[in-house]
């Protein structure tokens, strides 16, 4: 008997409950940032993981009681299988930024429980509104040989797989396979019985899938209620110090502000994540503001910085000034630019000229002209 249930947990982003005959995965889905990639340091080198998958095989699940350590060979080994059966169907980084962790605790066990893990895994992810591309199942596939004779076993249970000749792991979707494992105990298994083994594992895995469709036949349309949301933007490389400023005072700032979580990569993607829809709209209005470039003919509300004998400097953009020339401030003639204005007094202006070195003239009287007829 093959049972599924999806969102059993409350709180989590993801979870799921799948039972098949006398094995039973609980799967948690954990939704996180970038910050929240798992680092590895290999022979190879540094390097991170956005996806990962932990197995643990308590020894309650097998009616056994023995002290709670640390992972063993076995739960890694399967812990790895699931999780390569499941990364073939997650949606692009580029497309789906998150950090994804799936945690399969097995309650019971008699049978593969690694493929319990892999169908449970699944539908957690599904409740998690993770927009995979396909649901995944996995079944166990076992073989007797004696001789000529052999005999190919569907879903073994733990004695068919302690007794028999092989244990073949399959997962895959409908079209077809993500991952597979083969422990043999006999010299070799033929063409003809892999052959036999793939197809009924086919069968199998398709009975599978369309009883866990009965209880979720695709991705949640919206992300879990307790998820973080992360709203991505890009800006040009060059602009990445502005943002983050120096030490990292201006980065900081914004997220004292809003309370969002930040992350620029060097080709100038920006990942914001936050609880609420708000804050990260402003934490991304504050980094519009920073990044943006004055435009030729635009209107801008400045703020006057330096009063000069010839004009004024004038603040239009965060860290962005032009000139205010003498002959631009007003329709009239007049003798002192302090007659007209003061240092810190914010008025309209027009960009009327940016030269190649990127240097800005501003005129006030062009300004009001525009805006006469709105005023009217």
């Amino acid at each position: 008997k093959i049972t599924s249930e999806a969102g059993i947990l409350p709180r989590t982003h993801g979870s799921a409950l799948f039972t098949r005959g006398e094995t039973q995965c609980l799967a948690v889905v954990t939704l996180g940032t970038v910050e929240d990639e798992q680092r590895i340091d290999s022979l190879e080198g540094e390097f991170k993981k956005a996806f990962m998958l932990h197995y643990n095989f308590p020894s309650f699940s097998v009616g056994e009681v023995r002290p709670m350590r640390g992972p063993g060979r076995r739960e890694i080994g399967h812990g790895i299988l699931a999780e390569r059966a499941l990364k073939a169907i997650l949606p692009l980084r580029s497309d789906f930024p998150y950090t994804i962790r799936i945690v399969a605790d097995i309650l019971e066990s008699n049978g593969s429980s690694s493929m319990a893990t892999v169908c449970g895994g699944t539908l957690a992810l599904m409740d998690a509104g993770v927009p995979i591309r396909s649901a995944v199942a996995g079944i166990a596939m076992g073989l007797i040989k004696e001789g000529d004779r052999t005999v190919i076993l569907t879903d073994i249970l733990g004695l068919e797989d302690h007794l028999g000749d092989m244990d073949f792991k399959v997962t895959g979707t409908k079209e077809g396979i993500t991952a597979f494992q083969m422990d043999v105990k006999i010299s070799g298994v033929s063409k003809e019985i892999m052959g036999k083994a793939l197809e009924r594992a086919r069968l199998g895995r398709l009975h599978i899938l369309d009883k866990m469709s009965e209880e979720l036949s695709a991705p949640r349309d919206t992300l879990a209620t307790y998820a973080p949301r992360i709203f991505t933007m890009q800006i040009k490389p060059d602009k990445i110090r502005d943002v983050i400023g120096p030490g990292g005072k201006v980065i900081r700032g914004i997220v004292e502000e809003t309370g969002v979580k930040i992350n620029v990569d060097d080709d100038g993607n920006i990942n914001i994540a936050s609880a609420d829809e708000a804050s990260a709209q402003k934490a991304m209005d504050i980094i519009k503001g920073i990044v943006a470039e004055a435009e030729l003919g635009k209107l801008y509300m400045g703020k006057i910085k330096r009063i000069m004998d010839f004009g004024a400097f004038v603040e239009i953009l965060p860290g962005t000034e032009g000139l205010l020339h003498i002959s631009q401030i007003a329709e009239e003639r007049i003798a002192k630019v302090t007659d007209v204005l003061k240092e810190g007094q914010e008025i309209l202006v027009k960009v009327i000229e940016i030269d190649k070195t990127g240097r800005i003239r501003l005129s006030r009287k062009e300004a009001i002209k525009e805006q006469a007829p709105v005023k009217s």
